[in-house]
């Protein structure tokens, strides 16, 4: 082997023997292991945040200084820490009588208290501001970090920014933080603060300046739009305004807001940018409900008819026992009125009863905060065949005006607050109906939320069609009950009338149902329930149901699924219902 080689071979396992340096090097270094000896007030804190504390291992330098710099930097690491949790004299030592294993000592020291708050405000709101030297009292006995409570940098950063949102939230939309400053004392432990906030002017709105429009109408955000010229500055009516926009088929996404340049506060130009959504959508869905049995359904909707912003809104639902095709065309809104008009064609098959309708009609829709009302115009055509009973047809115009109050904390999963309902409509005999007719009609919805999570719903509904017989009067306008939602226990609308041996509308209605809901987890829960009611064409004929049972409720995106279990008491018989466990 010649020399050179006999070299490099030497070499090579030279190096496999013994490795290299940096291995060699990282074998002989010492890992460290570093605990904790703090209160419980400061442990959890010191923990997610001191990187010595850190469960990833540490290597112990080998030279003297540079374990004394890693020492003084822990330590300045902990005293900034807790200084931001209101400790600003606190002892802190490293045991370090274990090599291998240091342990962090940490006496946190008395906690800094608030000894003292001034806020002063200058600008419009000081000089002649919203509200006087009341308002200025508010908002100082709003602040969040008051005398007494222990001082925390995070809760003083909180305090002075919830402040300013509050200021900033109506009117003052460039009010600004021009001082604050916390002086501490630590051997008092006690802190004052001291916070001034210029208002600056007040802010009226002006003209909308709406941007991304390209097919729709240029008018057609304005006809959406309740905010008034000159009215003062309000972000909660900015808000409530986009939220209104997005939540319309015209938009895809939407900002409102204004420039907070205090020069244009006398009239600023509310900014209203938007990005339009594709105009048509068409969908098919399918379903099941122990009402009406399995269903599908093919919808189409164009958000954008005939280029002016209307909305077309059509579909095909065919279910077991109920069909209908349907065709509605909304206009765009004026203030807080909004117009539709539309056709129905019906036809269902429910406890022996076959009805074949045809309507055509118009409805104003006005909608004031949790208020909504309606106001319908409605030209009918009907044919009813009960089985074993005569058949008939009928042809009305009706009017009929609804009254809805929603105070719920959340419209698709409401736990607290309550539903009130209205109805009264009818029609008269020289319009085309048989006789003279009036319905009245109420329901009332309660939310009672129960340890924390669970709910106790009470719910009832009573009707009444006033007229001299039910001959002639449209389904609708009468009174059928029973199934989900109902009275639990009997199905869907089996209690009424007996003509021959279907079950017709009659002119009396009332029901009545206790529900406790107890939710286990987020998104499940079990019910008990006792219902009771029914609909008869007189009083003296009006005898009441009673169904009792347990159920499951599921949160999904629509809303609760319920499915219960139910005892109908009369019949004493139990019925599988399946359903939304809310409808609004």
């Amino acid at each position: 082997m010649p020399a050179r080689t006999r070299l490099a071979a030497c070499a090579v396992a030279l190096a496999l023997v013994s490795g290299p340096a940096w291995a060699q090097d990282a074998a002989q270094q010492t890992t460290l292991d570093v605990g904790l000896e703090a209160p419980d007030t400061v442990r959890a804190v010191l923990e997610e945040h001191v990187r010595l504390l850190k469960r990833a291992p540490i290597v112990l330098p080998e030279e003297r200084a540079d374990r004394a710099a890693m020492v003084r930097r822990a330590r300045r690491e902990v005293a900034d820490l807790l200084a931001t949790e209101g400790y600003f004299s606190p002892r802190i030592r490293f045991d370090r009588s274990d090599a291998r294993r240091w342990v962090l000592q940490v006496e946190p020291g008395e906690r800094t208290e608030i000894a003292a708050v001034d806020i002063e405000f200058e600008g419009e709101l000081a000089e002649s501001g919203e509200g006087g030297s009341e308002y200025l009292d508010l908002l100082r006995a709003s602040w969040g970090l008051p005398v007494g409570e222990a001082f925390r940098q995070s809760a003083w950063d909180s305090a002075k920014q919830s402040l300013l949102d509050t200021i900033n939230s109506r009117r003052y939309a460039a009010a600004r933080i021009v001082a604050s400053r916390a002086e501490i004392d630590p051997e008092t432990a006690q802190a004052r603060l001291s916070v001034r906030i210029d208002s600056g002017p007040s802010f009226y709105l002006g003209a909308l300046d709406v941007q991304g429009l390209e097919h729709l109408p240029d008018d057609l955000v304005t006809r959406y739009s309740q905010l008034k010229p000159g009215a003062p500055y309000d972000r909660e009516a900015l808000l409530a305004f986009q939220t209104e926009l997005q939540n319309t088929p015209h938009f895809g996404s939407v900002t409102v807001d204004i420039e907070r340049d205090p020069a244009l506060a006398a009239a600023v130009p509310v900014r209203v940018q938007v990005t339009e959504a594709l105009p048509r959508y068409a969908g098919v869905g399918v379903g099941y409900s122990t009402n009406t049995g399995a269903r599908v359904e093919f919808t189409y909707r164009d958000s954008n008819l005939r280029k002016r912003g209307w909305e077309f809104s059509s579909g095909l639902r065919y279910e077991q026992y109920r069909q209908s095709l349907y065709a509605d065309v909304f206009l765009p809104p004026r203030g807080k009125h909004r117009d539709s008009f539309g056709a129905l064609v019906q036809s269902s098959d429910l406890e022996g009863l076959k009805v074949d309708s045809q309507t055509v009609g118009a409805t104003r829709t006005t909608v004031r905060g949790d208020i909504e009302t309606q106001l319908a115009l409605r030209l009918q055509h009907e044919k009813i065949e009960p089985e074993g009973g005569e058949a008939s047809t009928s042809n009305t115009l009706t009017a009929n005006w609804t009254w809805i109050k929603r105070a719920v904390d959340d419209l698709l999963d409401p736990t607290d607050g309550y539903l009130l309902e209205f109805q009264i409509g009818g029609g008269p005999e020289i319009a085309l109906a048989e006789q003279d007719f009036l319905r009245l009609y109420t329901r009332v919805v309660n939310y009672q939320p129960v340890r924390g999570t669970d709910v106790f719903i009470l719910r009832g509904e009573a009707g009444v069609t006033l007229a001299e017989s039910r001959d002639g009067i449209p389904q609708d306008f009468l009174f059928r009950t029973g199934g989900a939602q109902s009275v639990r226990g009997y199905d869907y609308q089996s209690l009424g009338v007996q003509d021959g041996s279907a079950t017709v509308g009659g002119r009396y209605l009332a029901t009545a149902s206790a529900e406790y809901v107890r939710w286990f987890e987020p998104q499940w829960g079990a019910a008990v329930f006792v219902d009771a009611g029914d609909a008869a064409d007189t009083r003296e004929d009006f005898d009441l149901r009673v169904g009792y049972g347990v159920g499951a409720r599921w949160r999904s995106p629509a809303g609760p699924l319920a499915i219960d279990l139910a005892w109908g008491h009369q019949e004493r018989r139990l019925r599988l219902h399946f359903g939304v466990a809310i409808a609004f």
